[in-house]
């Protein structure tokens, strides 16, 4: 591959890396939105599962670590507690709606400006996560399949908190056919055929 094609795809995949992390929070962002009690933010749907604001404080926590000086320091931060990501308090100590979205939002701020500061030639250079190495593209790709596997619960959870209220996220079922024109790279829901 010559140098103009290796930067072209370079190019291309750090677009397409920040299209799909502001394309998981628009769509955590919107399945947070239809849950209309803030209590239900806490609430687990069985006693093994997380709540959303569980798994919206773990995400907050992994990105603002993994992403803070994301090409100089290890992405296990010394001062995360990644298993106090998993410990939501309860009743008078429980979060507010506002403070669960505070920890969504800075998560999504410092991941998306490290995002956008990265360069072609920064794709080939290692990073460590945990003191294990990984090029650039490497942790990448880990770090969008984790993104995408927390959001799709709290999508699934949130669904199932909504109910009868829920508006769907994507193409309903049974409409396939009447959806006809691509709106992926757009980060929306698919267009219905005119």
């Amino acid at each position: 591959m010559d140098a103009n094609a290796s930067d072209a795809l370079s190019k291309a995949f750090l677009a397409d890396t920040l299209r799909s992390f502001r394309m998981y929070k628009k769509l955590g962002d919107a399945a947070i939105a239809q849950v209309a009690a803030d209590a239900d933010l806490l609430r687990q749907i069985d006693p093994g599962s997380n709540s959303i604001a569980t798994v919206v404080k773990h995400i907050g926590g992994n990105l603002r670590s993994r992403f803070t000086d994301f090409l100089t320091t290890d992405g296990e931060k010394p001062d995360r507690d990644r298993d106090g990501e998993f410990e939501t308090p309860q009743g008078d100590a429980a979060p507010s709606r506002e403070e669960i979205l505070g920890w969504w939002e800075s998560g999504f701020a410092v991941a998306l400006a490290s995002i956008e500061s990265l360069q072609p030639d920064d794709l080939t250079r290692t990073v460590y996560i945990r003191r294990e190495p990984f090029l650039v593209v490497e942790a990448i790709n880990r770090l969008v399949t984790h993104l995408a596997y927390h959001v799709g619960q709290i999508v699934y959870v949130a669904r199932h908190l909504a109910g009868g209220q829920w508006t769907t996220l994507s193409i309903p079922k049974g409409q396939s056919k009447e959806y006809g024109t691509g709106s992926f790279k757009d980060g929306v829901v698919p267009r219905r055929m005119a």
